[in-house]
């Protein structure tokens, strides 16, 4: 059912909030970090709006909703996009059937004027243009201005908001004076293994343990080498690996070239050597850094069989030639 809100006579469409209900698992810290941000220790005190900052599906968006959920707060989710415009972030104007300019409140007024929860994800992809719109509402002003309308917005008290940013090149460079009011930033780290083995089992609870357990296998090799396969990568590859698996009862593909077929498709063919992959990322970063081996799996550094152990008769032949 809708809602409506009326400022200055301006009637506005308000948004629903969002009925997610993915839960966030481990990593309790960075959790307890984000609700502190939003904590108000005196009636002369603003809440922060925090930066969530990691790879790509590490769950930056599920650990904002699982903090408005412990605040028992109403979500609204806003996608920024490179194309998003200023009256998209606040009202937006439609023409009603009547013949008239309707004005409809976006998911951040709409938590706004409730008192709920914006998560503005991915923002690093939205332009300068449309965050200047915000400037005065993530500082102590808390309102924003709609050109549109014509209208002014405050903030109700119990707002809050949280802007996520994913670590990739397909983003814009954020003005210093917004990234000086989406303070602190709190980088989400990739999840230990038994944490990612609950989250693949909270996603797939049909999945067998086996799979299930090599793909966890896979994506802490992964972390280990610094790529950026995440728990919503390994979701995606084991849900398509089980989908072909079913597909053809009477003439099953086996477990392992289902799981290696998803693993290609999904990833990429490159996804099949990790460290060759790690290699080629080190050397196009130019890091100094040796990649891992097969030897490294199987001996320890100073043993005499790693493939890198120095090797005494050499040294001595080294001797003999200079």
């Amino acid at each position: 059912m809708r809602e409506y809100f009326e400022i200055d006579d301006v009637k506005l469409t308000l948004n629903q909030p969002n009925e997610n209900k993915g839960e966030w698992i481990g990593q309790r810290e960075v959790l307890k970090q984000l609700l502190a941000c939003w904590v108000v220790v005196d009636d002369a005190d603003l809440p922060l709006s925090p930066r969530l900052i990691g790879t790509p599906g590490i769950g930056k968006t599920a650990l904002a909703m699982a903090a408005a959920r412990e605040r028992k707060q109403d979500l609204y989710i806003y996608q920024c996009t490179a194309d998003t415009r200023p009256e998209d972030l606040l009202v937006t104007p439609v023409l009603a059937e009547s013949g008239k300019i309707a004005y409809h409140a976006s998911p951040l007024v709409s938590a706004m004027i409730r008192g709920g929860v914006c998560i503005l994800d991915e923002g690093n992809r939205m332009n300068e243009k449309s965050w200047a719109s915000l400037a005065p509402l993530l500082d102590h002003r808390r309102y924003v201005e709609s050109i549109v309308a014509g209208i002014t917005i405050a903030a109700h008290p119990d707002f809050r908001c949280a802007v996520t940013m994913n670590q990739d090149e397909s983003t814009y460079e954020i003005p210093d004076y917004i990234l000086s009011r989406l303070q602190p930033t709190l980088p989400v780290g990739f999840p230990n293994k038994m944490d990612e083995m609950s989250i693949l089992q909270y996603h797939l609870p049909f999945a067998e343990v086996d799979m299930l357990a090599i793909t966890v296998e896979f994506l802490q090799r992964s972390h280990e080498l610094k790529l950026d396969f995440s728990p919503r990568d390994g979701i995606s590859m084991l849900r398509y690996a089980m989908k072909r698996m079913f597909q053809d009862p009477a003439h099953p593909i086996s477990k392992d070239a289902a799981w290696r077929e998803a693993m290609e498709y999904c990833l990429g063919e490159e996804a099949l050597d990790l460290e060759s992959l790690a290699e080629r990322n080190q050397r196009t970063l130019g890091g100094n850094a040796v990649p891992l081996g097969l030897g490294d799996f199987f001996f320890s550094p100073d043993d005499p069989l790693h493939p890198d152990a120095e090797d005494d008769d050499a040294d001595d032949d080294d001797d003999v030639m200079f």
